[in-house]
């Protein structure tokens, strides 16, 4: 594969990142698979956009979806997604911190 083919591939899983829903959807999954309707409840959004989002990131490779019985359930394909997201969020949490402690200095 040719480097720029990885760069390419490394933005549109990126894509993923950069909706607050799907970091919810995310976020929901880390530890366990769940279904749509159990996605709806916790969320408090349509069922119509929850659906959409999965599929974004059913196409990416990020969900892998498993019908049981009425329901579909999601469930993470690789943890190293959430390493990376608890990754951003520990980066943007120590800027956020860093900020705050120059404001108060100021």
């Amino acid at each position: 594969m040719f480097m720029k083919d990885l760069y390419e591939l490394h933005a549109e899983i990126c894509k993923v990142f950069s909706s607050p829903t799907r970091l919810e959807i995310l976020n929901l999954l880390r530890d366990k698979e769940m279904s749509v309707t159990e996605l709806v409840e916790k969320t408090k959004i349509s069922q119509a956009n929850i659906s959409q989002h999965l599929a974004i990131m059913k196409h990416k490779g990020i969900v892998l979806s498993k019908r049981k019985g009425k329901n579909i359930h999601y469930k993470i394909t690789n943890q190293k997604i959430i390493k990376a997201f608890d990754i951003i969020r520990e980066f943007l949490s120590e800027r956020a911190r860093k900020n705050n402690k120059t404001l108060e200095e100021e």
